[in-house]
């Protein structure tokens, strides 16, 4: 009976009467029900990293940054966790225990990683420095580009650091002073009371984006500190890249702001299909027609692979779509140039639809002849 209430404690209705879907804190870390607490601080820690917004940019980074955060700062708290176990997160906002001290997790993330350099990140900090965005670029290769790799020449467009006002922002001959709107943090904290409890969000502060200063904007770059430029840079695509592979160009994107350290530059490349070699994973596919008469008796043929025409042979009795393979004709792994795919050639064998007199009367012979062993054989 007691196990029915619990279970009933942990389910929540909206005002439609609709059940509310809630997170299982313990999925959220990746943790057993039953996992010691070094073992959810572990757990905690190795998450937090991975999604902090100061290292993953990503979309809905920061929001499972929040997740971990709140899930830890429950399952690390011996009373809210067994309130918790036994009621779920309802339990918790029944109880009026709910979010604690830590309720910024970016205080929670501090209170754990010390001495990390909060102006490293992308998010404005005590010192003011903003790491730089992210730039992509779209590269077009060509099939045999993709299979082999090649060195790119490519112009790209990214934000570098104004020279009127060398990356500060401010008019030439002001001074910034300190934002007042965030005291100098760069993020402000928002509070809004909701039905089930009072709800904090840490964001960047719009009146200074997040540096912590305010200044007379430079008439250059209108206060960024930046302004748009073009550069060309050389590019080595390796071997074996397909459409959708993204190459990493570190500290090419746009430059920080504050001293932050530069974005970096994704080349997402597309890739333009041969007509005639398909391309399955390292595979290299083909289709090639013989006449009947090679298929029954054998015979080589030149085929396309990534190389150039390489000889094939059609062994002597190749049934139709038999697949032939070319060892080592596909295309190299990735960053393994050494070890490559295979060429897989399906054969179709055509059959004339008429024939002449003669050869007509051979088949009839050879029919003939087939029939006559058949009849041998049964006796």
């Amino acid at each position: 009976m007691g196990n029915s209430s619990s279970a009933i404690a942990k389910i929540q209705f909206d005002r439609q009467g609709c059940i509310i879907q809630q997170q299982d804190y313990y999925s959220v870390l990746g943790v057993s029900r039953n996992a010691s607490k070094p073992e959810i601080k572990s757990a905690y820690r190795k998450l937090a990293r991975n999604y902090h917004p100061d290292v993953n940019k990503e979309p809905g980074a920061e929001q499972k940054f929040k997740e971990i955060s709140n899930a830890y700062e429950v399952l690390s708290d011996d009373e809210k966790r067994s309130i918790y176990d036994r009621f779920g997160e309802a339990g918790l906002k029944g109880s009026g225990m709910g979010m604690g001290d830590f309720s910024n997790p970016f205080d929670l993330f501090e209170s754990l990683f010390e001495g990390m350099n909060r102006g490293a990140g992308p998010r404005g900090s005590w010192n003011g420095a903003i790491d730089g965005e992210d730039e992509y670029y779209s590269l077009v290769l060509n099939f045999k580009e993709a299979v082999f790799g090649v060195e790119k020449e490519i112009e790209i467009s990214r934000l570098e650091s104004c020279g009127t006002c060398n990356g500060s922002g401010a008019k030439p001959g002001t001074t910034p002073s300190r934002c007042s709107t965030c005291g100098g943090q760069g993020r402000v904290v928002s509070s809004t009371r909701t039905p089930l409890g009072i709800f904090q969000q840490s964001m960047t502060c719009s009146s200074c984006s997040g540096t912590g200063e305010v200044s007379t904007p430079c008439n250059t770059c209108s206060g960024d500190g930046r302004v748009r430029k073009t550069k060309r840079i050389s590019l080595k695509v390796p071997a074996g890249v397909d459409s959708g592979s993204r190459l990493r160009v570190r500290n090419e994107g746009n430059a920080g702001r504050k001293g932050g350290s530069p974005g970096d530059l994704f080349v997402v490349i597309e890739v333009i299909p041969d007509p005639v070699l398909k391309r399955d994973d390292t595979n290299i596919l083909y289709t090639c027609k013989v006449s009947y008469i090679d298929a029954i008796l054998g015979t080589t043929i030149k085929v396309p692979t990534v190389d150039g025409m390489v000889d094939l042979k059609i062994p002597a009795g190749t049934q139709p779509n038999t697949t032939l393979v070319m060892a080592k004709k596909g295309v190299p792994l990735l960053n393994k140039n050494n070890m490559r795919g295979d060429q897989l050639v399906r054969v179709q064998v055509e059959i004339p639809k008429r024939l002449s007199s003669d050869e007509r009367k051979l088949i009839e012979e050879l029919a003939d002849l087939s029939k006559g062993k058949t009849a041998t054989g049964r006796r």
